[in-house]
Parts: structure tokens; sequence; C-alpha cells
């Protein structure tokens, strides 16, 4: 069925990752019902909209890694291209500080 995707380590983690976000998201939702707030970003949001924005983000950040690794690798005068962790953690570290000051 995913014969067409490339399914390296780093994207398996990082599908996981979502899908286990999702879960407990839900849960924590359920246990305790949210309210809008206030943050960094300019408009009041729930932990579902943070977590919503901060995903989109992060896809971003792995898409933009993805499609400037070879450029990267030029312009550093690396011998391959980056790994792929560096965008993983960053998107990581990213989405956690929309979730949290967002």
């Amino acid at each position: 069925m995913f014969d067409w995707m490339y399914w390296t380590t780093p994207v398996a983690i990082f599908f996981s990752c979502i899908v286990l976000m999702l879960i407990g998201m839900t849960i924590w939702e359920i246990k305790s019902p949210t309210t809008l707030r206030k943050g960094f970003l300019p408009l009041k949001t729930t932990r579902g909209d943070r977590l919503f924005i901060g995903l989109l983000t992060a896809a971003y950040i792995n898409l933009a890694f993805v499609g400037l690794a070879g450029r990267m690798a030029e312009w550093l005068a690396l011998e391959s291209e980056p790994s792929i962790w560096i965008s993983f953690i960053a998107s990581m570290a990213v989405l956690a500080l929309i979730m949290r000051r967002g």
C-alpha cells in the first residue's frame, strides 16, 4: 500500500510522534476541556489550534529542509547532505514552543 513512499527511520518516527500527539491531545481534551488563551500567536487559540498550527509549521520545516539539503551541502562544502534528524529536532522544538507559548 505504501510502496510508493520511501520510509526512512526519521520519517517513520516523525509520523509516529504525530499519531501519539493526536492520541494524547484527545485524551487530554476529554479529561480537561480547553479554554481560549492569548500567547505570542496573533490570535486567541485552544490547545487543538496550537497543535494544528504547530504541526503545519513542523511539516513546512521538514519540507524546506528536504528541499534545501542538497543546496546546503554545496553551500557548506559538505561531503554528503545533512542528516534529516536536524530538521526533525528543529521541527519538534518549534512545535513544543508553539504548544507551550503560542
